[in-house]
């Protein structure tokens, strides 16, 4: 039929075409316009043509056509499968296939056609494209995507549960009716399971038991609704049921006999029972208990979560003597098993056990655990603590002798003895320990005398009582420090106390002064602590810088003990904010008692003593050589001693720096030494007169100051400069001379014999008699 419609478009089409230009001629001379030139064109229809034609080749496959009417006039074709597949007759313009087609390898060919004159190969018509399509018929069966499928389905599914799903394609056209449209059909296995038309596998029973046949193996066929050769597929479906808790478990055998001794562990193994599960290890949960027998307080079944077996344990010491053989029943059940799927048989399965107990030798037995004794420390009376007591606990029941295995803390403290009696070979010290622990060791004697290589053992603890007889010590967190200027009530340092030994229920540590002829004062807290303040103030460090305060400490014990602890304050400078500028360092004294302390301070005493004398004699000797060199020296020495004082920062407290012996030697004796030349420069006096003394000091200095601003190379003398700032921070001033304007023989010096032993040597040097003459 198609082919018939083809072919009548071909032969109609040049007859529409000619009329189409008849009625255009006409319409042209009727307008005048028979000097234009008429548009032309491509006349054909879509041209078609079925694949896999079984007719020989060439196929007719369609007609090009054009207005153009010249007897030159040629058709060619071009494209990709142009006069290859594909030719065209150059005067007819028909167009045949060289070639069977494939729709599923192309479905349609685009081409080109042109009209050219065959003298000049100029183009008569402009090119067109066409395209040729190719008609689908049913040549092809569905194939499967893959040869085997997989599935699974839980085992005892209902009717109907879906398995999987099979897929088949079919390379036909699937817009033409019946041409892809796939169908499948169980073909094997049919009787388990059924496929619809969109390949899904569902369940046909709801019987199928993993237990009984765990896997299935079925082929599924595919065609098409119109298969032009009744050609089909198939592929094989491998469908696994997956398991489900629906099984009990059951004993492998009615009854289990162990053997076990009776020194087994409390929780050791005595014995496996087994069951038989058909589920998959995933869904075993046996669980085991006593059905008859009064032994479930001796033993315990737990069942293993790997391999499902029954473990037996003891749940308490067996005893060969008292019990020899246990009998009992026990079950076995799975509490998760699905009952919808129960199967006849019984929810729970009884085994009977039996657990025969055989005698060992046993080590001795104590009748006590663990022991435990008091004691108080430092008692000379007591002895022996007590005893310990173990025995065979076998038929034979022998001898036992006891031994010391350890103790804690090591040592000789506590012994046993070979009958088991606790004794203290001297008394204990709860300060050093206040409980000691000892492990006793018990052996059975054998009919040989020989010990047996079994032993028990015994925990023995000794609890040391405590007696009051460690006084309190003192205890404080920093060292104790206070401002010169501190205002009374000013709190120093909170003190507190320890004991070694056991706090008195009575209560506080009791603090308290050894004198209060002091300038501090002890304030009690009554929280075991007490603070330490300033009494009166103000501190003079020139008198002291250190401070020792006695603080006695009492513990409210009984008997109540107390001792005597140093405080060691230190005196320092501050600031005005009171901060500390300046603190002497000191060693650290606490907890030293009165009879240490006055041993101390005899040792101490002695030999200050001893070495006081000694100084005084080698000052003596020292000085009685002085004073007899000092009248035979020459004015040079002299000058020397004054001169070169060149110690920076002594002040008034330097003496070492120049002997004022020489002075105090020559004015005392009035001789004058020998005159000599002075190494250093001559002081040129001024004329008129001379006063000895201090006025002569001044003008000496007064040149030696000139000599030394106005020569640079002199060496300079620091006994200037120290005099030029000296006093600055003393409330007598300056001391120089440099800066007066009057003679010292002006000036009453008698006021430094009152600033006490500290400005002796000037005094003395000032306050000599105005008429001696001292040589320079």
């Amino acid at each position: 039929m198609n082919h018939l419609i083809l072919l009548l478009s071909l032969f109609l089409a040049p007859v529409f075409a000619d009329k189409e230009r008849q009625e255009t001629k006409q319409n042209s001379s009727s307008n005048n316009v028979s000097h234009k030139r008429l548009k032309r064109d491509w006349i054909w229809n879509q041209m078609h043509i079925k694949e896999e034609i079984d007719t020989p080749i060439p196929h007719h496959v369609g007609k090009i056509t054009s207005s153009v009417r010249n007897e030159n006039a040629k058709y060619i074709i071009e494209g990709e499968y142009a006069n290859t597949i594909f030719q065209v007759q150059e005067n007819s313009g028909d167009v045949y296939a060289f070639e069977r087609l494939d729709r599923e390898k192309k479905a349609e060919y685009e081409l080109t056609a042109l009209i050219i004159d065959k003298r000049n190969n100029r183009s008569l018509e402009p090119p067109s494209k066409f395209i040729i399509k190719v008609y689908d018929i049913n040549d092809n069966v569905p194939v499967f995507v893959q040869k085997v499928f997989n599935g699974s389905v839980p085992e005892m599914s209902p009717v109907g549960t879906s398995v999987t799903k099979v897929t088949a394609v079919d390379a036909d056209d699937p817009t033409i009716t019946g041409h892809a449209t796939v169908t499948y059909q169980v073909i094997s296995g049919h009787e388990y399971f059924t496929v619809d038309d969109s390949g899904v596998i569902s369940t046909t029973r709801a019987d199928l038991d993993r237990e009984k046949q765990s896997t299935y193996e079925i082929i599924v066929k595919a065609k098409d609704g119109l298969g032009s050769f009744g050609d089909s597929s198939t592929a094989t479906v491998i469908i696994t049921l997956t398991d489900i808790n629906d099984n009990f478990p059951v004993f492998k055998h009615p009854s289990f006999h162990f053997k076990v001794p009776e020194n087994i562990s409390v929780g050791g193994e005595v014995g496996r029972v087994k069951v038989e599960d058909v589920d998959e290890p995933q869904h075993r949960n046996t669980k085991y208990s006593f059905v008859r027998g009064d032994y479930r307080d001796t033993f315990e079944i737990i069942a293993n979560p790997f391999t499902n077996e029954g473990i037996i344990r003891p749940k308490k010491p067996l005893d060969f003597e008292k019990v020899a053989e246990y009998r009992f029943d026990i079950e076995a059940t799975d509490p998760t098993v699905d009952l919808r799927y129960f199967k006849s048989g019984g929810s729970r399965s009884i085994s009977t056990v039996t657990i025969e107990v055989t005698d060992v030798d046993e080590p001795p037995v104590f009748l006590k655990l663990p022991y435990e004794f008091k004691v108080k420390e430092n008692d000379l009376e007591v002895r022996t603590l007590g005893s310990v007591w173990a025995q065979d606990p076998d038929a034979a029941k022998r001898k036992i002798r006891f031994i010391r295995r350890r103790t804690s803390p090591s040592g000789d403290y506590i012994r046993v003895s070979d009958t088991g009696i606790i004794q203290l070979p001297k008394p204990l010290d709860r300060e050093f320990s206040s409980s000691y622990n000892i492990t006793v060791a018990a052996q059975e004697i054998l009919e040989d005398g020989r010990l047996s290589d079994r032993e028990s053992h015994a925990h023995v603890h000794v609890i040391v009582a405590d007696e009051n007889d460690n006084a309190p010590e003192l205890v404080y967190l920093e060292e104790p420090r206070v401002c010169e200027n501190a205002a009374p009530g000013k709190v120093i340092i909170r003190i507190s106390a320890t004991d070694k030994d056991e706090i008195s229920p009575r209560g506080f540590f009791k603090y308290s002064l050894a004198t209060e002829d002091s300038n501090f004062s002890l304030v009690e807290n009554y929280d075991n602590t007490a603070n330490i303040t300033v009494k009166y103030g103000q501190f003079n460090r020139e008198l002291a810088k250190i401070h020792y305060l006695p603080v006695i400490i009492s513990d409210n014990g009984d008997p109540e003990l107390s001792s005597t602890n140093t405080l060691v304050i230190s005196v320092c400078k501050c600031n005005e904010k009171g901060n500390f500028t300046f603190c002497e360092e000191r060693a650290k004294q606490v907890g030293v008692s009165i009879q240490a302390l006055v041993a101390i301070f005899i040792c101490i005493f002695t030999i200050i003593v001893f070495f006081t004398v000694i100084a005084l004699l080698i000052l003596l000797r020292k000085r009685h050589k002085k004073d007899l060199s000092g009248l035979g020296r020459n004015v040079a020495e002299i000058h020397e001693q004054l001169v070169t004082y060149d110690e920076e920062g002594g002040g008034e407290m330097d003496t070492t720096s120049y002997d004022v012996s020489v002075l105090n030697s020559v004015r005392k004796n009035g001789t004058k030494p020998e005159a000599v030349p002075s190494p250093y420069a001559q002081v040129q006096k001024p004329p008129g007169n001379t006063t000895s003394g201090a006025g002569e000091m001044e003008m000496m200095i007064e040149v030696k100051k000139d000599e030394a601003d106005n020569d640079r190379d002199l060496l300079p003398y620091d006994t200037l400069h120290i005099y030029g700032y000296e006093g600055a921070e003393s409330i007598a001033e300056s001391l120089s001379s440099l800066a007066s304007g009057s003679s010292d023989s002006d000036i009453d010096y008698d006021f430094l014999n009152d600033w006490g032993p500290r400005f002796k040597m000037l005094a003395e040097l000032y306050g000599s008699e105005p008429n001696e003459d001292f040589v320079y």
